[in-house]
């Protein structure tokens, strides 16, 4: 069995429906997860996307803000969803394909711009979030799964455009890429985009602040696909659609893709 797959933090599903179906149209991957999805789940609209054939929902949403879908092509269970850190945002949900594989789609809080828990709540948030990630990877290891999502934070050195400029900036602190790597240790979960892409740099985000992003070119690679060692080998052709920055009216995070053997 042979999937493609793809993250996308979509910033209101409902003001770029358009440029889903688009990404749909043009790119056709079989499974589509979308974060900060900012709408109630009854509301996300699923005709256009079943008639492009994503005839498969499993969501979490709230009115406004997060939110997280999985659509697919290929028949999938709800497999359930987790309150990390006990916020009670529609941050994270699950759904499991007929081959057993568990897609876990996650949207980590942003934390706000200063990274120091004791003035900034929402750093603490997000720090916290991630250590109860890290306990239920480690407590609940998990197999044959695939976690995507806009995990905001670019850990490596060549995932932002400048490691020095961005020490002391939220998403790629030490401590906030301490945190992912526990997570990532915990679950003994692989990068597959950077297995595929060892060494260079590589973006998924690009500021709404930036005159012109692309001139700038000053990006943070936020968003991933991981997989879980019994499956990460079946993981390939790991690709970041860069152009999809540039679509009208976008959304600051672009698609990234990975297609897998089960």
């Amino acid at each position: 069995m042979t999937f493609t797959l793809a993250t996308w933090n979509i910033n209101s599903v409902r003001l770029r429906e358009g440029l889903v179906t688009r990404l749909m149209a043009e790119e056709q991957p079989d499974i589509l997860c979308l974060q900060e999805c900012k709408s109630p789940v009854e509301k996300i609209p699923v005709e256009q996307f079943q008639a492009l054939g994503y005839r498969y929902m499993v969501a979490r949403g709230e009115k406004g803000y997060n939110g997280v879908a999985i659509l697919s092509k290929l028949p999938i269970m709800d497999a359930g969803d987790r309150d990390f850190a006990r916020m009670g945002h529609a941050r994270h949900v699950a759904a499991r394909l007929e081959n057993g594989v568990t897609i876990h789609n996650c949207y980590v809080p942003a934390g706000g711009d200063i990274p120091d828990r004791e003035v900034n709540a929402k750093f603490g948030q997000k720090l916290d979030f991630l250590t109860d990630m890290r306990e239920w990877c480690r407590w609940d290891r998990p197999d044959r799964s695939i976690l995507v999502g806009d995990l905001n934070i670019a850990p490596r050195e060549d995932d932002v455009w400048s490691h020095k400029a961005l020490l002391k900036i939220v998403s790629h602190t030490p401590i906030e890429v301490e945190h992912l790597y526990q997570v990532m240790e915990a679950g003994g979960w692989q990068d597959i985009t950077r297995k595929d892409i060892p060494s260079g740099l590589l973006y998924s985000w690009w500021s709404y602040r930036a005159a012109d992003w692309d001139a700038a070119d000053k990006g943070r690679r936020l968003d991933h696909i991981w997989a879980t060692p019994d499956i990460a080998n079946a993981g390939h052709s790991s690709r970041i659609l860069r152009p999809v920055r540039g679509w009208l009216q976008p959304s600051d995070h672009v698609p990234v893709f990975a297609t897998f053997d089960l």
